[in-house]
């Protein structure tokens, strides 16, 4: 059975109200966090240094993201320049903190989607896009427009403002947070972000209230629902237990679908914290694993021995990958 995308559902209207709900959160700029309230249509930058025009640095089939969305065809990734989180150990650094990506118009993104879908991928992934979401909007306006009919994944640090998110309701399909710290002691350390879990824990319930439990069809791939990332840290770091138990506490466990990532690698700025200087050891690994699996989560796990670096991306020569299709 074929599922229909949300948006493909939305009416000129709705597109038109969530566009400018996106716009009045852009000026001045309140779509993140960090809400700094500066003009970006005057080419000024906040904490994100994203500016008024859409910057993206890869477009591309992407085969390893978690089963249900890379599945055989793999998922079709669009990772947008610069962030509002910027941990000092970002693996995507390049492209986070390093300003790595070229300038997009609309239709040129909209145009990429649909090249996307054309080459086979089973979703569009939207890879870190909130600072660019009135664009970002506009784009799938046009493409849906177009014929762009495959599942939107939402793939984010979970560092969003439920303000932001609610935009996208009934246009994004999937969810794909980040749940980073269970304590603001390391979110404050990592990425100067004082109120990571007060922000994220809010982000988290708004998702879960737009599409529920993650669904797969009958290939095992996602169609809608949400999937929790949560990447364990050297010495317990991250917190994990914290980030377990509120998932515990406000939903039903087996509603939960978490992805516990062992691929951290002391990467960009890590060695500055003599905690973070190292990968994290098969027993950090497991003690989380352990935990999440006893609170009945549904648990996509990493083998620690079959890790390699193949994961880090060298946006620098990474970009498009040729597209066929359409």
């Amino acid at each position: 059975m074929k599922h229909a995308p949300s948006y493909t559902f939305l009416s000129p209207s709705d597109w038109d109200e969530r566009i400018a709900a996106a716009d009045d959160l852009a000026s001045p700029c309140m779509l993140c966090p960090r809400a700094c309230r500066v003009d970006r249509r005057e080419g000024r930058t906040g904490y994100c240094r994203a500016g008024n025009e859409l910057y993206i640095s890869s477009i591309f089939p992407h085969h390893g993201e978690e089963p249900p969305i890379s599945g055989t065809r793999g998922s079709g990734t669009v990772f947008f320049s610069h962030c509002s989180l910027r941990c000092c150990f970002c693996q995507n650094f390049q492209i986070s903190q390093e300003s790595e990506g070229e300038p997009y118009t609309v239709e040129r993104l909209a145009l990429k989607l649909l090249d996307l879908q054309g080459a086979g991928v089973h979703n569009v992934n939207l890879v870190t896009g909130t600072h660019y979401l009135p664009r970002i909007l506009r784009a799938l306006r046009d493409a849906a427009g177009r014929g762009l009919a495959i599942p939107l994944v939402w793939n984010s640090s979970g560092y969003e403002r439920a303000e932001a998110l609610s935009p996208l309701k009934g246009v994004v399909d999937v969810y794909l947070p980040d749940m980073k710290y269970g304590s603001n002691e390391s979110s404050q350390r990592y990425c100067k972000a004082p109120d990571y879990v007060e922000v994220n824990r809010s982000a988290i319930r708004e998702m879960f209230r737009q599409v529920g439990p993650l669904k797969t069809d009958g290939s095992e791939i996602a169609f809608r629902g949400m999937c929790i990332r949560h990447l364990v840290l050297p010495e317990g770091r991250a917190h994990s237990g914290l980030v377990f138990e509120f998932l515990r506490s406000t939903f039903d466990a087996a509603d939960i679908t978490l992805s516990l990532m062992a691929q951290f690698r002391p990467m960009y700025r890590a060695g500055e914290f003599p905690e973070l200087s190292r990968g994290i050891n098969r027993g950090e690994y497991e003690t989380a694993l352990e935990e999440a699996e006893a609170s009945g989560f549904n648990v996509f796990p990493q083998d620690l021995l079959r890790l390699d670096d193949s994961f880090c991306i060298d946006f620098a020569t990474r970009k498009h990958e040729p597209l066929t299709g359409r």
